[in-house]
């Protein structure tokens, strides 16, 4: 009742003192406003809608102003040429728990605690020269996972490439960070942590009354954030005790300050009080890292092997291209990705199908801000509909078919965050961090895992 009278007064209110010139969208129902527009796939709900009131539209989500935007021009101005506007972020309910929201790369503002976290993970763990030296690193678990498909074919037994590709991605994220296998192919344990990474992104991604009507966060309604609380909870007590055993093993030891791995980096500057950040904003980073980085790199492997299969003939044209590169045994590597342009274009075809974020990470308005002779209203969440763009047959040939070869004729398209019709990590200062390290795991997993087998679906 509380909620009902806040959004109906604060509406009354709008409506008395003049309300800005919003974009065009769906009339909104009495206090729960166009929730019931979303349906249970929100990305085609959406992009559905923005057919009828055009690429900037309004949505009213309870007692919140939605923005959607659903072309490159605007996303554009919006996340480029007005980047400082909508920098800020608009924090889900979940995304509170721990109050991680005021240590997080991914929900802080664009102040200065923020560019500090920016700063580390651009210096100390996504630059070039850094990733350079890890990627014989890479290549070995690489090489763990075409060990576990040989051993499945030499059994007869299908690959789950979803669960392989996925103890794969955590086990170079974890050497790169603690210099361990946090999986194994046929471990328990890499399964509990990928049904935990797979909770709370889902957890995250469910419709939650209390981001509707936030006056409603006091009581949780639906438990969400409780559940996330024990699920974040679970995460932060593996790496407390990573961390813990490393910081016991140094007090014992001398030999063990020359890890060469983001942990060691980070207790050498902590002994030196020249840390840029503190234990607790390190895990809260870990958690970011490990959660948003993981499962959306695997799960994008799995994709294109899914369309690769779906399309033999693909299937082909890339395993060709890789053995006249390679020969028929050599093995790939991160360096010889700028020599497969149709591997880079199959990449780029499955991004724009099926990006692993099909809103992006919501943004929010720091201010009135004009576009396309509109207001966005200050404080007004932006969803920047990436699926919708993939789709749109005004920007795509065909945009339902799986044409690697449209990038071989417009080879200029890449989605590092300049051509905003492909932007599956972003754009402007709020683009994904690890882009830097997706982008080589993603070509090496699927570089090599065409090269060495021949892939049929498995009979059911």
């Amino acid at each position: 009742m509380w909620a009902c009278i806040h959004v109906l007064t604060s509406g009354l209110r709008g409506r008395k003192s003049g309300s800005p010139k919003l974009p065009p969208g769906p009339y909104p129902f009495p206090i729960i406003g166009n929730i019931l527009e979303l349906g249970n796939k929100p990305h085609q709900a959406l992009a559905k809608l923005s057919k009828t009131y055009g690429p900037l539209m309004t949505l009213r989500l309870g007692s919140i102003t939605t923005i959607v935007i659903s072309s490159p021009k605007i996303a554009k101005e919006a996340l480029q040429k007005k980047d400082q506007a909508f920098s800020s972020r608009t924090v889900p309910d979940t995304g509170r728990v721990f109050n991680h929201d005021k240590v997080s790369i991914v929900w802080l503002p664009a102040l200065a605690p923020w560019r500090k976290l920016r700063k580390v993970s651009a210096t100390q763990i996504f630059a070039p020269q850094q990733l350079d030296a890890t990627q014989a690193l890479r290549r070995k678990k690489v090489q763990e996972l075409l060990d576990h498909v040989n051993q499945c074919c030499n059994s007869g037994e299908a690959v789950d490439i979803g669960r392989a590709t996925f103890v794969t991605v955590l086990n170079a994220i974890s050497n790169m960070f603690f210099s361990i296998d946090l999986g194994g192919y046929g471990s328990n344990l890499s399964q509990e942590f990928r049904d935990l990474i797979c909770v709370i992104m889902e957890e995250a991604g469910k419709p939650n009354v209390a981001d509707y009507f936030p006056t409603l966060r006091l009581v949780d309604p639906q438990g969400a954030r409780r559940r996330m609380m024990i699920d974040y909870g679970k995460l932060i007590e593996i790496f407390d005790s990573i961390i813990n055993e490393r910081v016991q093993l140094r007090a014992s030891s001398e030999g063990s300050k020359a890890s060469n791995d983001v942990l060691g980096s980070f207790l050498n500057l902590v002994e030196e009080d020249n840390s840029e950040i503190s234990c607790n904003d390190f895990k809260h980073l870990l958690l970011d890292l490990f959660v948003a980085g993981i499962d959306t790199t695997s799960s994008t492997v799995e994709w294109a092997m899914a369309e690769l299969l779906r399309n033999p003939e693909k299937m082909g044209k890339a395993q060709d291209e890789l053995e006249q590169v390679l020969g028929k045994d050599g093995l790939g590597q991160e360096l010889d990705i700028s020599k497969f342009p149709y591997l880079q274009a199959i990449m780029k075809e499955t991004f724009r199908l099926h990006p692993p974020a099909p809103f992006l990470v919501p943004h929010k308005a720091e201010t009135d801000v004009e576009m396309c002779g509109f207001i966005v209203p200050k404080n007004a969440q932006i969803l920047v509909n990436v699926w919708a763009m993939g789709r749109d047959s005004s920007i795509w040939t065909n945009p339902n078919l799986f044409m690697p070869e449209r990038f071989l004729e417009q080879d200029n398209i890449d989605f590092k965050g300049q051509d905003f019709e492909l932007i599956p990590f972003g754009a402007g200062r709020r683009i994904c961090p690890g882009l830097p390290l997706a982008n080589r795991m993603v070509h090496l997993m699927l570089a090599c895992l065409v090269h060495d087998f021949n892939w049929k679906l498995a009979m059911r």
